[in-house]
């Protein structure tokens, strides 16, 4: 079903009440950091469930809680990474690895920024094209492809301190890819990763440590946005329980994802992945589903 239009942003998730925004909380939660894409997952369990589309305004707000997940879960990397930094600059030790890190994460988060700037009036868009289940049964197979690719090619034996700016630029570049729904943040940037050579779990949390600045910039301009269209107080309310509700849910998909990774690989994902993306082309074709 069709999402509503609040000055041009689709804000369907007002109409869905506290229940249903919290059920969509759970998946939005859990499939933010699996490379599985969140924002499909947004378009498919209503459409299977019969409700309304919360909109991209809602999966985009989200990734606050994708945030607030990353930083508790990864705390000490992060305080590391950023103290560090901050110390090397005192001293003006310019060479630091923290130092250096930290700048190629910012500079590998340029790409999104400019390609999201660029499309967000399509992305945010009402009925967008790119939201279109077949649109994202597309994404879901060609992704599911590169992620079975990088996992037969990976020599999976690089750790994060051996990653340098060519690593951090390829892998940002790969994240411009999270825009289209059905590709995921985490599913392009660890798939990106792995094509580099880091070792799984590494691959898994430097995608994490790259993607904060996106995710922090996207979740937050969404709420500026959401702020410009003058949701009321029942509407902030029920976008507030998604983000509690989601921030739970995304810290446990975090700890579920590496314990997943290292005993079993990506291959779950992939296989997920190709296997849903084929239902959904066949749903929709069939009239099963609407597009």
């Amino acid at each position: 079903m069709a999402g509503a239009c609040t000055e041009g942003l689709d804000t369907g998730f007002v109409a869905l009440g506290y229940a249903k925004v919290g059920v969509l909380g759970v998946v939005q939660g859990i499939t933010e950091l699996l490379p599985v894409s969140s924002t499909a997952h947004m378009r498919i369990v209503p459409a299977l469930l019969g409700w309304n589309d919360p909109g991209s305004a809602f999966s985009a707000a989200m990734q606050l809680a994708a945030l607030a997940a990353v930083l508790s879960y990864f705390w000490t990397d992060v305080k590391g990474l950023t103290g560090g930094a901050v110390a090397a600059l005192q001293r003006r030790d310019y060479a630091d690895w923290s130092l250096r890190f930290c700048v190629w994460i910012l500079l590998a988060t340029l790409p999104i920024i400019i390609v999201g700037s660029l499309l967000s009036k399509l992305l945010n868009a009402c009925n967008s094209p790119l939201r279109s289940l077949a649109a994202i049964g597309v994404a879901y197979i060609v992704m599911g492809a590169l992620l079975a690719l990088a996992e037969l090619y990976s020599r999976h034996k690089r750790t994060l301190d051996h990653v340098d700016l060519k690593d951090a630029m390829i892998v940002g570049l790969a994240q411009c890819g999270a825009l289209i729904p059905g590709v995921s943040r985490s599913g392009a940037t660890f798939t990106a990763a792995l094509f580099r050579d880091l070792e799984r779990t590494e691959a898994a949390r430097f995608s994490f440590l790259l993607g904060i600045p996106a995710i922090a910039a996207a979740g937050l301009k969404e709420l500026y946005e959401l702020h410009k269209a003058h949701l009321d107080a029942h509407a902030w309310s029920i976008l507030a329980f998604g983000l509690v509700v989601a921030s739970i849910s995304a810290f446990i998909a975090i700890w579920g994802l590496l314990r997943i990774l290292e005993r079993f690989a990506s291959w779950p994902f992939a296989v997920y992945r190709v296997l849903l993306g084929a239902f959904l082309l066949i749903a929709v074709f069939a009239h099963w589903l609407p597009n």
